[in-house]
């Protein structure tokens, strides 16, 4: 195996962790956004307030994106396991 295919390897990683990290992060970035808003013009300074509303909506992100997410990791995941028999052979 060669540097530049390693490289290529860990490339291939980190851009599907961006994939699948990214729907998650970016709704509770909207929702902590949201609620800070919120807390602002209500001049309410609970600090976890934006708790429940982040949970809730990254978990119903989880449910919508999940499949899309699992597909992703299962195919990065093949494509990584049949690449070993050519760094066998």
């Amino acid at each position: 195996m060669t540097p530049q295919e390693v490289m290529v390897i860990g490339q291939e990683a980190v851009y599907i962790a961006m994939l699948i990290s990214a729907p998650l992060l970016l709704t509770a970035l909207a929702v902590g956004l949201a609620v800070s808003v919120v807390q602002a013009a209500t001049q309410i300074n609970e600090m976890t307030l934006s708790f429940i509303p982040k949970l809730i909506a990254i978990f119903a992100v989880m449910i919508i994106a999940g499949p899309w997410m699992l597909a992703m990791l299962t195919d990065y995941m093949s494509r990584i396991l049949t690449g070993i028999v050519h760094v066998v052979n």
